[in-house]
């Protein structure tokens, strides 16, 4: 029985040299690089990929999920909504004023991340993280049950190191998913230097975005951003920074409440208005607070300058 090794390609440090290990252990033409286009990528990693598409004489297959279904039953489900009143005289669902607005936002823009909010009617956060899951995780799955379906075993390649995180202090180097189907972490051992010593020897260059000071590659920016992180892509990218804001004036409108924020900072106090909570938490004033010290108050005049490299691994040595 035929196998196909698939390697999730993200275009980071961890991925690429999980590639290159895939394409130095295998036969070539059993290797499938995949991308999960999560549609909050930024260019220089769709443009990365063009780079290793080119120097490796490879294909990427690109994956997109699509939420044209679901938002069109979220349309249904609002449009047949009865707005109904609970027994401690509160009301609950959709107002007809609140109807409007959503039904009118609530079309499909062919970008993944997108439409996965607008059909949720907020962003990801914390404690409700289905962006992994939704865009990268399922998409990923079901092209490997299709080729399962197709006769195939399947070994699906992950560029998980346990150094990243007490989540995966833990993570196994094999393991059994289903029929015909297996995981393999061969860099579970690995640091992130060894990552980038992997890009050296094969004579491939890392994503350009780790010389711009994000030390991290995927999602740009992605809803964990910290306030260093933040401050970094707003003096570096300010065009993502109004991106986002487009986007949370979009699906703030496909939303119940009418607000919806990017980030979950918490900078408000407790009890504040919603209109208030939007106020301080959009993506433009959480950008003001993160060039403020610890405490938020009192600007930070250290800021990045956007021509020097910041690299968090030393690549600019």
């Amino acid at each position: 029985m035929t196998t196909k090794h698939v390697i999730s390609v993200s275009g980071g440090k961890d991925s690429t040299a999980l590639l290159l290990e895939a394409l130095s252990r295998c036969p070539p033409e059993s290797v499938i690089p995949i991308f999960c286009d999560t549609g909050n990528e930024h260019v220089s990693t769709y443009a990365y990929l063009d780079y290793l598409e080119q120097a490796l004489d490879i294909k990427i297959v690109r994956l997109k999920a699509d939420f044209s279904e679901e938002i069109a039953a979220k349309r249904r489900f609002i449009a047949r909504d009865v707005r109904t009143a609970r027994k401690d005289g509160q009301r609950v669902r959709w107002t007809n004023k609140a109807k409007r607005r959503a039904l009118e936002a609530l079309k499909p823009t062919g970008n993944p991340f997108v439409d996965l909010c607008l059909w949720k009617g907020r962003f990801p956060s914390r404690l409700a993280q289905f962006c992994t899951q939704e865009l990268k995780r399922n998409v990923a799955v079901l092209f490997q049950m299709d080729l399962i379906d197709q006769g195939y075993s399947v070994i699906s390649w992950q560029g998980v190191r346990r150094d990243e995180s007490v989540n995966r202090r833990k993570a196994r180097k094999f393991e059994r998913i289903g029929p015909r189907l297996r995981a393999f972490r061969p860099l579970v051992d690995w640091t992130a230097q060894q990552c980038f010593e992997r890009h050296r020897v094969a004579g491939i260059l890392p994503n350009p975005l780790y010389r711009q000071g994000m030390s991290r590659v995927g999602c740009l920016p992605c809803i964990h951003c910290g306030k260093a992180a933040i401050r970094e892509i707003a003096a570096r990218f300010p065009d993502e920074i109004e991106r986002i804001a487009k986007m949370e004036r979009l699906v703030s409108r496909a939303s119940k409440r009418g607000f919806s924020t990017f980030f979950h900072k918490w900078t408000h106090a407790p009890g504040e208005r919603r209109l208030d909570i939007f106020a301080m938490e959009n993506v433009q004033a959480i950008v003001e607070w993160s060039r403020t010290r610890r405490g938020g108050r009192q600007l930070d005049l250290l800021s990045p300058n956007p021509e020097m490299c910041a690299s968090a691994y030393g690549l600019c040595e």
